[in-house]
């Protein structure tokens, strides 16, 4: 069993109420963290691979908690647009000529992104989903892969009984770094019949939901006035909150709707960069935080964001609220943190594998280097991290034990190769 040993850094548990271990230690063994802790108490580990972490932070791997992967293949095609009409002229119709190739390259080019900023592990909802979990076992990432359930197509009924086998063969399989999800798209989407139909697989199966809720004033509006509910409300009554559901946005949300979201403990995603580029609103992310609820953190795709950055989404967690209440306590950077890494896990219901750095987890990592000047004078690690760090300063990122890119080198992929193939699938797609 290969062992992997991290040396000298300053090392971020994201366990709650945990300082800053430095000098620090973080060893794995195989797939498995066997020891965290500061360098004087660590035990020797002959024959390792040992990576010096000087002037380095040393984290859990960053958790994108909601995203379309593929959706590289779309990035700049649509943009500066309102939500409905870009999903109903632009994006709706372009993905009807998608197939499995083009959803393979478009997610491993989002792979390469990924692992490059420091994302161990991405929840995707999009079509041709076998594809895309094929990618990520390529690519050496961790997946929550979902098949995005429409209620308004003809084959409907058919696809939710073909993403329930699949969720069914992938548990069957035991594939360590793949965690399937039913998604139905939205509720505005998926009428009761089809959202009934996905909770009683999601029972059968035992797995999680992933879903968008309540992103855009008109959403909810409608919702009102076809059911007298809002999504949430709606989405209560039918039973889908009694399941771990992973609630994508909540933007528009009243008071009943945020005391619900955290009695169940859904794990709701925000997606700021998103938000704010569809002008779908500023999420009451406070309110939230107050009320106890679940929040990790998602780039959404990359048709309404443009990148895969979980660091752009941290700095813009922690710096809207402040702006939107003119308060600037509100989202403190570990908050921030928090929401990429271990609140993100919670989210996906993989808090028991992975989002903290603890003996016996994942060994899933992130290693930051501290040592360029916009990082510089390090005063607080959490405060670099979010408010001035990009992604473009990891300089390791691990799976499972597995060193899958490292200064500029991915291990797993020909990152020359996937660009080309990805730009070709695009121009036949804008063709």
């Amino acid at each position: 069993m290969a062992t992997l040993r991290l040396e000298n850094g300053h090392v971020l548990t994201m366990e709650p109420g945990a300082e800053v271990i430095s000098p620090g230690v973080v060893i794995a063994e195989g797939p498995l963290l066997s020891y965290v802790g500061p360098a004087g108490a660590a035990p020797d580990t002959p024959g390792a691979t040992v990576v010096d972490c000087t002037n380095c932070a040393v984290l859990p791997g960053l958790v994108n908690a909601h995203t379309h992967v593929s959706m590289t293949l779309l990035r700049g095609f649509a943009d500066d647009m309102p939500l409905q009409p870009w999903l109903e002229e632009k994006i709706w119709p372009t993905e009807m000529k998608l197939t499995g190739e083009d959803v393979y390259w478009g997610a491993l080019l989002g792979i390469c992104e990924m692992l490059r900023g420091g994302v161990t592990c991405f929840n995707d909802m999009y079509h041709f989903y076998r594809d895309a979990a094929r990618a990520a076992v390529d690519g050496g990432i961790r997946a929550c892969p979902s098949g995005v359930l429409l209620g308004f197509l003809p084959n409907a009924e058919a696809l939710v009984r073909e993403a329930r086998d699949f969720v069914a063969e992938t548990l069957a399989q035991g594939h360590p770094r793949l965690h399937p999800m039913l998604a139905p798209h939205a509720p505005y989407t998926c009428p009761d019949a089809l959202l009934e139909q996905v909770l009683h697989y999601s029972q059968e199966l035992n797995c999680p939901l992933h879903i968008h809720v309540s992103e855009t004033r008109t959403e909810v509006q409608e919702s009102l006035e076809e059911f007298g509910k809002t999504p949430v409300e709606r989405l209560e009554m039918l039973g889908l909150f009694d399941r771990r559901v992973c609630a994508v946005h909540c933007v528009h949300l009243t008071d009943r709707d945020i005391e619900v979201l955290a009695e169940k403990q859904v794990g709701i995603v925000h997606c700021p960069g998103s938000n704010l580029k569809l002008a779908s609103g500023f999420a009451p992310i406070s309110r939230l935080l107050r009320a106890g609820a679940v929040v990790g953190l998602g780039t959404d795709g990359c048709a309404s964001n443009n990148n895969l950055d979980l660091f752009q989404e941290m700095l813009l967690a922690g710096i809207v609220d402040k702006a939107v209440l003119g308060d600037p306590t509100t989202v403190p950077a570990l908050q921030a943190l928090a929401m990429a890494t271990r609140e993100a896990a919670r989210v996906l219901a993989l808090e028991d594998l992975i989002g903290t750095l603890r003996p016996g987890k994942r060994a899933d990592l992130a290693v930051v280097d501290l040592s360029r000047p916009h990082l510089q004078p390090l005063h607080s690690l959490p405060s670099q991290l979010v408010y001035a760090a990009r992604a473009d300063d990891v300089k390791l990122t691990v799976v499972e034990g597995e060193i899958v890119y490292q200064e500029g080198k991915l291990t797993k992929l020909d990152e020359a190769e996937v660009i080309a193939k990805a730009t070709e699938c695009a121009r036949r797609l804008m063709a």
